[in-house]
């Protein structure tokens, strides 16, 4: 028997693991529910606003040009690059929007980096109501990170992402860093064969680069 979980993703829900969430077809269903995959903390906020109707708009139906992929049109792209959610906005005013069948306008959906941006934000709030200041060095809030890479850099290096880091960003690797960074975040399965890491434990056993803090 199918169940309506299927009808609606594809798959059952039990096939959705912490070894597939971030992969397609897996991830129509956990980008919007990630709070059933990976442990996760709620933040409050001020009362939900619907967001009301899409805006409706031609754009969508414009031929490619080039044939993006083969598709004939922006939405057909859309569909085709797996898209959960697009917004365009001009001069402050969105002209167009498109969602996947299960997305919608007033449904969460994981924002991954973005994050980085959101926190930027509530420092920058810290700052100007005298609470924080960016320039400070990263051990005046957390000691532990002396003779670590953050040992030694600002705040403000970390939020400019300027931090000089001996630190190979490489996705596709199973057994380097990036794989153990993955695993002390709990969005990868744990590996019996390496020790468990918190994420603190981890980056504090990240080295110095040669070169200095709030370089390119």
């Amino acid at each position: 028997m199918t169940t309506q979980f299927a009808k609606a993703y594809g798959f059952e829900r039990r096939a959705v693991t912490l070894a597939n969430w971030r992969t397609a077809p897996f991830s129509r269903f956990s980008f919007g529910h990630a709070e059933e995959v990976v442990p996760n903390a709620t933040i409050a906020a001020t009362a939900e606003v619907s967001e009301g109707e899409p805006v409706a708009s031609d754009l969508l139906s414009q031929a490619l040009p080039l044939g993006l992929a083969g598709q004939p049109d922006v939405r057909a792209y859309l569909d085709y690059a797996h898209t959960d959610a697009f917004v365009l906005m001009k001069a402050g005013a969105i002209v167009a929007e498109h969602y996947a069948p299960h997305a919608g306008i007033d449904q969460r959906h994981i924002v991954f980096s973005i994050s980085k941006s959101l926190t930027a934000l509530v420092i920058a709030t810290l700052e100007a109501d005298g609470l924080m200041d960016p320039n400070a060095p990263v051990t005046s809030l957390l000691p532990e990170a002396a003779g670590s890479a953050y040992g030694d850099c600002t705040i403000r290096d970390v939020l400019d992402m300027r931090v000089s880091l001996a630190f190979d960003e490489a996705y596709l690797n199973t057994d380097g860093a990036y794989a153990r960074y993955r695993r002390a975040t709990l969005w990868n399965p744990a590996d019996p064969s390496q020790p468990d890491e918190t994420l603190l434990a981890f980056l504090l056993t990240l080295k110095k680069d040669a070169h200095p803090h709030g370089g390119a």
